[in-house]
């Protein structure tokens, strides 16, 4: 019987286990892991650039069919002391504002429709109907409606933002475990906080996975209701460079468009490691 508790004590003490001192090089290893983590991931975007750069200095490729990234730079400073500042702002503004109101109202159908089955067969099934529409086609109509002013780009995002989002909630909804419900009840929790305490944080995976694929819809929306109907941003902006061979500048914006959505995910993947620090793969305790 003392050998457990003389175990305990060393424990304690100032001698670690045999497990414990094997832990300093496991994490020395992750740490190492963890630096190409972070490095690789930039690698082939770095390979491509540099072999750009190359083929255009040697004249393999036309500056008229794709200017070299360092003109594609010298584009971008050039718009930097002109109008691009309020063009971002401008598409971040319709981004934003389109995916708060689909992304708001996507996961408040989701939620309840997969919570209550009344409300399920209600509406799913006219939810999907409508899904099966490619909302891009809606550009024509929505023109005639709204002319070309920011509810037509507003009315787009959210609608290619809603069905992500709604169905991933609806998904996570309906996967929670029954089990985890009834331990909750056993608890005595009930109502909003077996919602909030036990419902939303089982469902949250699927939900955070919808969040990230309506972001990068988000954007793609942006992209062609701007380059269809707009009279700014930065859709606008590359329209009206192609109108006048502006290689440089197109390239630029499709650029900037390429980094503002990965900034947007990994946003979406910062949300995903605060509010999922335990999930396997999201950079938490698991790894």
């Amino acid at each position: 019987m003392s050998t457990p508790i003389a175990s305990r004590r060393i424990w304690r003490g100032s001698v670690a286990p045999a497990e414990s001192r094997m832990a300093a090089p496991k994490s020395a290893v992750r740490s190492g892991g963890d630096l190409w983590g972070r490095v690789l991931p930039w690698a082939v975007p770095l390979v491509i650039l540099a072999v750009w750069q190359w083929l255009a200095q040697r004249g393999t490729i036309a500056p008229q069919v794709l200017p070299s990234p360092v003109g594609v730079v010298k584009a971008g400073v050039v718009l930097a002391h002109t109008e691009l500042a309020a063009d971002i702002a401008i598409s971040a503004k319709r981004a934003f504002t389109g995916f708060a109101i689909g992304g708001s109202l996507g996961f408040l159908f989701g939620m309840i429709n997969g919570l209550v089955r009344r409300s399920e067969q209600t509406l799913d099934s006219t939810i999907q109907m409508a899904r099966t529409i490619p909302h891009l086609a809606l550009i024509p109509l929505l023109i005639l409606w709204f002319g070309i002013g920011e509810e037509t780009k507003i009315v787009l995002v959210a609608l290619g933002v809603f069905f992500p989002i709604y169905l991933n909630t609806f998904h996570g909804m309906r996967a929670v475990d029954p089990s985890l419900v009834e331990a909750g009840r056993v608890y005595g929790i009930k109502g909003f906080r077996l919602f909030r305490q036990v419902i939303l944080p089982a469902a949250l995976p699927s939900i955070l996975i919808g969040l990230r694929f309506a972001l990068g819809a988000m954007w793609l929306t942006l992209i062609v209701a701007e380059t269809v109907a707009a009279d700014s941003g930065i859709g606008y902006m590359t329209t009206n460079a192609r109108e006048y061979m502006q290689t440089d500048v197109v390239v630029f914006g499709i650029l900037l468009y390429a980094l503002l959505g990965k900034g947007a995910d990994l946003a979406a993947r910062l949300l995903e490691r605060v509010f999922l620090p335990w999930h396997t793969g999201y950079g938490g305790a698991a790894k």
